[in-house]
């Protein structure tokens, strides 16, 4: 069947704002996977959180090479009948990558190596397997195709933290994915790979065209397989080409999305315009040893026995999961508006008790230098809430930023009025 032509370009909302990578860390980062010949998902596939989450030092490594030897519709990265070489090394440049950046958390996806025997999941398993046998206190995420029992049992020896595996879409826009993938087969993953104990993880592009009620039977037919850790966000046109949005879905949209995925099960669920599958990843872990009822989502942090943490003990597990030396848990919030006057400000921010760990202020504000700015960002990490205002409008200062739009009183107050 023919399907409709594309309906004219919408106009993105307000909400849709996303910012260039800036700052020493971007810079740092950036050389440090150039130097090393490695590749990540946050450049090849064009992820609108780029500039945060490289602001932050973080990355998604993606192995395997580049090219992708299949072609689904929605996605920028570059496809081809056959992919590049496989490097060996590539496990033991990614550790080295990982120690130099002082990274606790990595996650490592890839593009589909259909090309390849076992399509590359003796490849995951060697660059797991190099990067936990140099940082052994490190967690692990992987990011995989759709691969079988078999391909899976390769990654048993050496179990990541996380096996995350995507669905894409509903069952009913199946079409915008490569015709060798289907619903059924990546429900088949995810429950092969919760069968080796470990935390699973899957996510949803909305905005092609699907129905609320749709994306709560995806709920339930991922909850069916026991995922424990469920990522929503907005799909966004990665290029000319490319499957156009049908809908901009609503901030408010995804908090309810986000609610109804907890009521149906999920430990964690995120849920946002800006939301990726390895977006805040080491905090999305955490959650779902919080929020795992019997301790049953949490896969063991090293390779001994599995963990099944309760009360206080669940706690304390999801604080040694987040690395973090002490005090309450990481709280995740993404808020957005318009106080005293000021342009829109979209903030996403995680705070451990009081404190601020780290923060991303969006908007249309004007702010210049924008690497001034992003310096006092990240001078914001560390700084008790209630002192926000006063610290951020004093590091602009420090840093020799003009601004327009925005000050320390409207972002402190954005973020309580998100905390409620």
């Amino acid at each position: 069947m023919r399907e409709k032509p594309p309906g004219p370009i919408l106009k993105k909302p307000e909400w849709i704002r996303v910012r260039i990578p800036s700052g020493d860390a971007w810079k740092r980062l950036s050389l440090v996977l150039e130097r090393r010949g490695l590749h990540t998902v946050c450049q090849e596939a064009r992820c609108p959180n780029k500039g945060e989450c490289w602001g932050a030092g973080t990355a998604a490594f993606m192995i395997l090479g580049d090219i992708c030897t299949r072609a689904c519709r929605f996605c920028a990265v570059a496809s081809g009948r056959e992919g590049r070489p496989v490097r060996e090394e590539e496990g033991e440049e990614i550790a080295l990558a990982a120690e130099e950046l002082g990274l606790r958390y990595v996650v490592l996806t890839s593009v589909d190596r259909d090309d390849l025997p076992r399509r590359g999941a003796d490849h995951f398993a060697r660059c797991t397997g190099a990067v936990k046998r140099r940082l052994p206190g490190v967690q692990v995420e992987v990011l995989i195709p759709d691969y079988t029992e078999a391909e899976l049992s390769l990654l048993s020896p050496v179990l990541p933290d996380v096996i995350a595996h995507n669905v894409e879409t509903v069952r009913s826009l199946q079409r915008v994915r490569d015709p060798r993938a289907s619903f059924d087969k990546s429900l088949a993953t995810l429950r092969a790979a919760k069968a080796l104990g470990a935390v699973t993880k899957s996510s949803l592009l909305l905005g092609l065209g699907e129905k609320p009620r749709e994306v709560f039977a995806a709920m339930d037919e991922l909850r069916s397989a026991a995922v424990d850790i469920l990522v929503m966000g907005q799909y966004l046109q990665p290029a000319r080409g490319r499957i156009p949005v049908a809908e901009y879905i609503s901030p408010e949209q995804f908090d309810r999305y986000a609610a109804e995925a907890r009521r149906r099960g999920f430990s964690a669920a995120a849920a946002s315009p800006f939301a990726r599958t390895s977006y805040h990843a080491r905090e999305e872990h955490a959650q779902a040893c919080l929020g795992s009822q019997d301790g049953a989502a949490c896969a063991p942090v090293n390779a001994g026995a599995a963990v099944k943490p309760n009360g206080r003990a669940r706690e304390e597990h999801a604080q040694a999961c987040l690395g973090s030396q002490g005090g309450a848990a990481l709280r995740h919030v993404t808020g957005m508006g318009k106080p005293g006057g000021c342009k829109l400000i979209r903030l996403t921010a995680d705070l451990e008790g009081d404190l601020i760990r780290n923060i991303s202020i969006r908007g249309d504000f004007f702010a210049s230098p924008e690497e001034g700015f992003d310096r006092a960002e990240e001078r914001l990490r560390g700084v008790p809430r209630e002192r926000l205002a006063a610290s951020f409008d004093r590091f602009l200062a420090e840093e020799g930023v003009e601004t327009l739009g925005i000050n320390g009183t409207a972002v402190a107050q954005v973020l309580e009025e998100t905390l409620g």
